[in-house]
This record gives structure tokens, sequence and C-alpha cells, in this order.
């Protein structure tokens, strides 16, 4: 199998995980995207009953393309469950999001969620996060100087483009990827860049995940997280 097929396989995994009356919170990404279909063909053949909010502006129009009504994140009394991709998933279960840009909506919906399940295809699986780099979300405001204090750290930032403009998230700040390498030390990294001024949020997704599906050449395998 092709990526693209681990993908659709763990993401028809994780529909499973979906029980009527949940509040479900829906992630951003190529792996979400194909549970976000999955579920609209199962609320298409079942009467599943269920609300959702979403981790990107880009998740809600896929979810409300395939008949999935959303809600906003204030309006909802709790939130169940959240399924989300993930860049890179280590032996301890710590996480790196952020690839795609969303992630300050994906942790305020991961924190606020009883239970996170990831969905990765092997790929994403690595000894010590860290390789993939750390993406940092920054307000607009001084942050030519930030740049410069995370590059003084030793964290060789490098500013995320969306052809020759400066990406912006769905808040309007910008992204810098930290290019860290392997990680020995993440609680420390990640209390280092939150109490930095400046940065909104982090990549870095520590103790944060209840279950790991991954799609494997050899089929599907559930990881329950020890923490």
């Amino acid at each position: 199998m092709n990526q693209n097929d681990l993908k659709a396989l763990v993401g028809q995994a994780a529909v499973d995980q979906i029980e009527s009356g949940m509040v479900v919170g829906l992630g951003s990404g190529s792996t979400v995207a194909y549970l976000i279909k999955a579920l609209g063909k199962r609320m298409r053949e079942e009467p599943l009953q269920i609300e959702t909010v979403t981790t990107s502006r880009q998740t809600m129009q896929l979810a409300q393309a395939v008949g999935i009504d959303c809600r906003q994140i204030d309006e909802v009394r709790q939130i169940d469950l959240t399924i989300d991709g993930a860049d890179e998933v280590d032996a301890d279960f710590q996480g790196i999001k952020g690839g795609g840009g969303a992630l300050l909506w994906e942790k305020i919906v991961n924190q606020s969620s009883t239970r996170n399940v990831w969905i990765i295809d092997e790929s994403k699986l690595v000894d010590r996060i860290g390789r993939f780099g750390v993406p940092v979300e920054v307000i607009p405001f001084g942050s030519q100087k930030l740049f410069q204090i995370l590059a003084d750290r030793g964290y060789h930032p490098q500013w995320r483009m969306q052809g020759d403009q400066l990406f912006k998230t769905d808040e309007g700040n910008q992204i810098i990827d930290l290019k860290t390498g392997v990680i020995t030390h993440p609680h420390a990294l990640a209390r280092d860049l939150a109490s930095t001024a400046g940065i909104v949020e982090h990549g870095l997704f520590l103790d944060a995940v209840d279950l790991v599906i991954v799609g494997r050449s050899s089929g599907v395998e559930l990881m329950k997280a020890h923490r």
C-alpha cells in the first residue's frame, strides 16, 4: 500500500471511535481529510447524531461539503473525542504538529477534549521527535526581533512561506519553523518557547494523546498511550 492508502485505512478505522451523541473535534491535514470523508459516508448510511468542532477553516469547509454540521468551539458543552493527525510521534507518545499551520486551534481543541486520538501512517513514527522541526506561531508585531532571538538560542529558525509571502494562520499570525534536530528534552524546550513573548503557541504536543492509530502495510495498529 502507498501512503495515501495507509491514510485512508486509518481514517476509516478512526470513524469506529465515534459514537452517537458525541461532540467530536475534527483535526486538520491530509490524513484527517480521509477521516472526514469516511465519517460523512457513515452519517449518510446510519442514524449517527453528533456535533463537531474543527481545528481549521479548511477542515470546516471539507466537513460541511460532505454534510457534517460544524459548531464553534464555545457553542458546545464539551468535546468528548478529538481525532487529529500528527507530523511526528515518538516512542514516548510525544508529538509534533503544525505542519499545516493549524497548531494553535489544534492545541485549544486538544486540551478541551476528554479523549484525543491521533491518526498517522507508519512514516510518522520516530524514536525521538524533532527531525520534522518545531512550528511556532508568532504575532506579527516584533516578529523579526523574535526570529533573531530564536536564532541566537540555536534553534535555526526559518520563516514559513506561502509562495513569495509569509504564511498566515487562521488567526492572521505567522509561522516560524525551528530546525532543532532530535529533541532530547522536549518539556524543557516547550517551557522555553511558552515563556517567550511573541510566541502564541508551539507545535510540541506533549502528554497530549490517549490513542494512536497507525496505518502499516500489514494493517491498522492501535497504540494506547502510557501517561
